[in-house]
């Protein structure tokens, strides 16, 4: 994103990693056991940053989203790793989220410990800049009464390819859909297997995905071939 003009993308929607490999032993944060769990994620990313660390990294790359993208719908949810860095990342950028919208996934995996509520929800926080008083989203699509902000659709089940944290592609088609227009750009800052890569063409936007993962891009671009020709490939 350093290397991106101010608002030169319509539409961020992404979805970062939420610190799930960071959790809590005698009051105090730690990073799990590396056996195999369910909250392991990813095959090359440990997931397991200090909850300092964690909130200065997201401070920085909300601070850039809202730079280079007229409007970001940042995917989050609440974990143990995430919890503090989140609730004061929402009071930082607050003049900029004109509304939060929960992602009703229908079934909440059961917590990994005891007086823990499973968690059935995410949230995606819609954020504009320059920011305005008020709810009203200027960079939207939808007619006043047509959108909730409670979408309903179950969750994308692990593909056993090392990278069990997609969200469904008709996530991604209701975020561009409704906050974008034919032909504009959309970026997704953390690409992974290029869901909203794949979204976008669909809904005939263009787009950008960066990922750190050579294997992820690599299985991203066998998921855009039926779509796209080779050179417009990450």
């Amino acid at each position: 994103m350093a290397r991106m003009s101010d608002k030169l993308v319509d539409l961020i929607f992404t979805s970062p990693p939420y610190n799930m490999r960071t959790r809590i032993r005698n009051g105090e944060y730690t990073t799990r056991e590396t056996s195999e769990h369910f909250s392991k994620k990813y095959s090359h990313f440990g997931d397991d940053l200090p909850i300092a660390e964690f909130y200065r990294v997201h401070r920085q790359i909300i601070s850039e989203m809202l730079r280079v993208s007229k409007i970001t719908l940042y995917n989050i949810q609440i974990v143990t790793g995430s919890k503090e860095a989140f609730f004061r990342l929402i009071g930082k950028f607050a003049k900029y989220i004109k509304d939060i919208i929960t992602w009703d996934k229908g079934f909440g995996q059961p917590a990994m410990h005891p007086n823990v509520l499973n968690a059935a929800t995410e949230l995606i926080l819609v954020m504009e800049s320059p920011c305005t008083a008020g709810r009203a989203i200027t960079n939207s699509y939808f007619e006043r009464g047509e959108l909730s902000n409670n979408w309903k659709m179950p969750r994308q089940l692990g593909n056993g390819n090392g990278h069990n944290a997609g969200f469904p592609l008709d996530l991604a088609r209701k975020a561009i859909v409704n906050f974008s227009a034919e032909g504009g750009l959309i970026y997704d800052p953390f690409a992974g297997l290029g869901s909203t890569a794949i979204a976008a063409h669909q809904l005939k936007r263009r787009w950008i995905g960066s990922e750190i993962s050579s294997e992820y891009v690599e299985l991203a671009n066998k998921r855009l071939e039926p779509y796209l020709a080779q050179d417009c490939l990450f």
